[in-house]
């Protein structure tokens, strides 16, 4: 595979890593399992499983065992073709997935003030018809 095979097929492959790291991380469908999770991490006595739980609630940290799953269904490699090219690709894909989530929470943010602002508007416009 051409290096600009690998910079294409690493784009691509970062964005369903970042959806799902994404999703279970911070969206309603997963809350109750993250709530639960979140509780653990921070009562379980032993270091080991605040960490494990820990790993549900933090987007980031979850993008690694994503990125794991995905590497061993896709096989993907950057660079080397052995174990050194798993170890970049790895790397390297947890990078821009994580470039994509930041990406999406600061529009995220942007589309949530900007209807924060618009309702501020609209109410003071209201109430001075009134």
């Amino acid at each position: 595979m051409s290096l600009g095979e690998q910079f294409a097929t690493l784009c691509i492959l970062a964005l369903p890593i970042a959806s799902v790291a994404w999703t279970v991380t911070h969206e309603e469908v997963f809350r109750e399992p993250r709530e639960w999770c979140q509780r653990h991490s921070q009562t379980c006595r032993r270091l080991y499983q605040r960490k494990f739980f820990y790993l549900f609630t933090c987007e980031y940290c979850f993008s690694h065992y994503i990125t794991i799953i995905f590497l061993l269904v896709t096989r993907f490699r950057m660079l080397y073709e052995d174990w050194r090219g798993y170890l970049v690709s790895g790397f390297a894909l947890v990078w821009i997935a994580n470039i994509y989530m930041n990406i999406y929470s600061r529009v995220r943010l942007d589309i949530k003030r900007e209807r924060v602002e618009i309702a501020a508007t609209e109410q003071n416009l209201n109430s001075s018809d009134s």
